[in-house]
This record gives C-alpha cells, structure tokens and sequence, in this order.
C-alpha cells in the first residue's frame, strides 16, 4: 500500500484496521483499529480538559505498546513532547520549563522524579491507566463525552508534531520543532529506502523517546502499515528470543547494539538460520567497517547503514539494499532530502567533477526542520540560502556515496594538527583483539588537546597498551597515535546507547 498521506491522522485512518500494528512480549497484540479508538478516546479527553492542538503534551514512558500508541495519538493532534523516563527531577524541570508544556503523560504508579517535577510546576498529570481485562490502556480521565469515536481531524500539515532536544554536548540543548510534514516525510523516506511492505515487521530495540525508534522503527513501518514488536527495552540477553517468538523481517540500531547483539550470536546460529533477516538496519552514529562485515556473516544478511539526526527527523542518507552497491564506511546516498557540501562558503553538489572534496554536509528538504524555536543566533549560524547546516565534515567518492570524515566539533587539534577521532576508531576496530574503541580528545596546557583512546577487549583476550600502541604505529602518522590507549571494561555511553566523545575523559576521570 503506497500512503501520500500529509498528517498522522490521515495516515492511519487509510489502515486496514485488521492490520496488527504492535507485538509486544507479555502483551496481547494491537491492531491498527485499536490504535484509532485509543486515538480518539484520548482525543476527546484531552480536549475535555481543555488541551489545544498547539499546546505541549510531554510523554514520559517507557518502551512498548502504551508508549507507540500513545506518542501516535499525541502527535496525531497535539506537541509531542517525548522525554527520558530516567531523568532526574531536575532534568524534568528544566525539559517542562523549557518546553512550556501543559500536561504530562506518565504510567500509574510510576516515575516518581517526573511526577514531582511536574507537581512543583504545578503541571497537570494524566495517568496512563492499564486496562487489566484486555491488557490495553487509557488515560485516566474521567468525561461525560458521548460518541468520541467519532474521531475529528484537526490537524493540518504545517502543525508541530514533535518537539525534540539535541543532546547539547557542548551547550544548552537546542529545542528542534518537528511538523507533521517533517513527520511523514522522512516515514516516507525511510521505507521507501528499505522497501518496506505491510508484511514487513520491524523489531524496535531502541528508546521510544529519541527520533531513531520515533520515526526509523515506529514510523516508517506505519507508512506501509506494517507491525512494529516493541519489547520494554534493549535486551541482548533476550535478543534472539525476540527473533525466534516474533519472526521480525528487519530491526534497526545503534553501533553499540550491534556489537552487544554480535557477542551473543554463535551461541544462537540456529535460531539465526531459522529466522532470516531480509536486512539489518544501523544508524545514529558510525558502523565501523568490520562490525558491518561481521553482522553480514553472522545473520547472513546485508546491513544498511544510514545517517540521520534529529534536525532532519532522522534519515539524511543511506546505503541502498541489494542488488545495489552497499559500502562499508560509508553511509550511503541521499535518502529524501538534497545533500551537499559546503567548502570556504561556497555550495559543492554531488557529482563527479566535486569527488574527493571535504566539506561540511548541508541538507534540505521536507524533512528537514524550518529553525529552532527561541533560538535565533542557533539559526543564524544553521542555514545559508536554505540549507541547514549538519555540522558534519564530509566527502563524496565517484559513485556519489558519502563518507563522513568527522564532526567538526569532535575534530581535535593537537598542536596544530588536525585529527579526525573516527578514523582512530576505525583503526583500532580492525585490531582482531578490540571490540569497541572510541578515540577522544583531552585538554592539553601546550598542545591544546591531546588524543586517548579507550578500548574494550574481545573474549578475555590478553593484549597490553604498548602493544596496541606498535600495532597503530604500522597503520598511523606519529601524530595520530594516541597519547594514551586506555583498557577498559566498559565505556560510557548517552541514554540512547551511543557513545559520546565530547566530555568522555570527564567520565574516565582523566584530568
């Protein structure tokens, strides 16, 4: 079924209400009619207290089948606000705060932190009450309101549908106003980049409150009206009992859940055999070459790595599926919006004549967001002539394929001489003893910055700093090798599960 559909609400209401739309461990299924009634239930009660389409709903849930429904019937007609269920109260006060929002969502009986953030604000709480006979769930409103499934749609395409955070590393964290254009749009991109069908099931692994799960595992299967499986959260003990129970044709992911998902796979061939995987999909930060390759053997299927960020309500580009040329390193082509580079203020398109040119990748298109709110120098240095600035460096090859060379952020600067942090990761992934590396910058009184790296060992094996150090000093220029190559047994990462450069010798406790 092929949706040119410019709100949620038409959307879903083209769905065959048969359709199952949520599979969940413990739960009962979700169809798509039952999607609507929860839509229009919760439509009449908000608007019973008297909510507008343009007031701000947060969310604060966590993975599963109430959270997809319920993020789906806000933004079908309300701001979506989605936030982490682990913040502290302080982090919700300052998100509640930020966002202006009229009330929040939280499931009965829980997140305490959100609830009394929200009571010290004086915002108004909606429970998400369970419904213990069919499993299914409602907000607990109590209304006189007759004949609310006769379901309005108020929404129009230019509406706010979501409001996200950027992670602000390194300031205050930008508000990035997402409309129900942006929505759809980027639904559209990313299956019709995957070739996704109604038959199509997608195992959903990563946090409902950021835009990878929003739009790439809850949107896009929508877009075709097909099944999302939405466990409680990342589990990769339960992994591939997940696969064997619910038979997903894809699932999408971060690097670091890849590699968590690899560790467990030879003790599960047969459930991998059993099961096949049409294609395996990463995004969010950079697939390291020979964690590809080693996903492609392991589930003997291709992976399809892509480049998204909130700003563009996730997916920029992406390698294409077979019989299309895949490349490892790379992230692909451009996947709806329009991609550039932008080299000494000047606009270098996608062709031959501008292959092997670095410059800062620059989108634009229906995905991606018109500024920031409240934030006017933000957006004064985020577009020129239309184009929104990534904030990534980049280079196209012969083929028009796009490999980022760093984050112009991340680039470090040691005495002068510049050094892409990813390119040490990607290095030290190909040592056959390391499992996970990331390359990161610490302040230096005379040089500025200096370059550390810490690496996670793969299945006890035994291998020292220097050594590691010989090994780069073969693949790197003297200035490329690390300062320091830390041996560690866990390395930090966001909420999301990525790992984050900027601020990691912090987190190490290196000075």
């Amino acid at each position: 079924m092929i949706h040119t559909k410019n709100t949620l609400n038409e959307l879903v209401l083209s769905i065959n209400k048969n359709n199952v739309f949520i599979q969940s461990p413990d739960e009962t299924d979700t169809t798509y009619g039952e999607l609507m009634k929860y839509m229009a239930d919760t439509h009449a009660k908000l608007a019973f207290l008297k909510i507008n389409k343009e007031d701000k709903v947060a969310i604060v849930l966590g993975n599963g089948s109430a959270m997809a429904c319920t993020f789906i019937a806000i933004a079908a007609n309300y701001t979506s606000c989605p936030l982490n269920p682990s913040y502290t109260k302080e982090e919700f006060k300052f998100y509640y705060n930020d966002l202006k929002v009229k009330a929040v969502i939280i499931e009965e009986n829980k997140s305490i932190e959100a609830r009394e953030a929200a009571k010290e604000l004086d915002i108004r709480i909606i429970n998400l009450k369970s419904k213990t006979k069919s499993r299914s769930v409602e907000l607990d409103i109590k209304t006189d309101i007759k004949n609310k499934d006769e379901y309005l749609i108020e929404s129009d395409q230019d509406d706010i549908a979501m409001i996200l955070h950027t992670s602000g590393t390194t300031s205050r964290p930008k508000m990035v106003p997402l409309s129900q254009k942006n929505l759809l749009a980027s639904a559209s991109n990313i299956s019709n980049t995957l070739n996704l069908s109604e038959e199509d099931k997608c195992l959903n692994i990563m946090p409902m409150f950021h835009i990878h799960g929003l739009i790439a595992a809850i949107l896009a299967p929508i877009y075709k009206s097909g099944t999302i499986i939405t466990p409680s959260g990342f589990d990769a003990l339960k992994f591939f009992r997940w696969i064997d129970k619910f038979k997903p044709t894809w699932y999408t992911a971060v690097p670091t859940m890849h590699q968590a998902i690899l560790s467990r796979a030879p003790r599960n061939i047969g459930i991998i055999k059993n099961n096949p995987l049409k294609f395996i999909r990463s995004s969010s930060a950079s697939l390291p070459s020979t964690v590809m390759k080693r996903l492609e053997k392991a589930f003997n299927t291709c992976v399809i790595e892509s480049y998204g960020m909130t700003e563009a309500t996730h997916q920029m580009t992406s390698n294409p599926l077979p019989p299309n040329k895949r490349k490892a390193g790379s992230v692909g082509l451009a996947a709806g919006p329009e991609v550039a580079l932008l080299k000494n203020n000047k606009i270098i398109h996608n062709n031959k004549a501008n292959k092997d040119i670095t410059g800062q990748i620059i989108i634009k298109g229906e995905n991606v967001t018109s500024g920031y709110i409240n934030n006017p120098k933000a957006n004064s240095e985020s577009y020129i002539d239309g184009w929104f600035l990534t904030g990534d460096e980049g280079i196209f090859d012969k083929d028009g394929y796009l490999r980022i060379t760093g984050r112009l952020k991340e680039i470090i600067n040691r005495g002068g001489e510049k050094i892409s942090p990813k390119e040490i990761d990607e290095i030290l992934m190909e040592h056959e003893y390391i499992q996970q590396a990331v390359a990161f910058s610490v302040p230096h009184e005379k040089l500025e910055e200096d370059l550390y790296a810490a690496v996670i060992l793969r299945d006890n094996n035994n291998i020292n700093e220097n050594e590691l150090k010989d090994y780069c000093r073969k693949r790197l220029t003297q200035f490329k090798i690390p300062k320091k190559i830390l041996i560690v047994d866990e390395i930090p990462k966001g909420a999301t599960g990525k790992l984050q450069r900027i601020g990691l010798h912090e987190k190490l406790g290196i000075k």
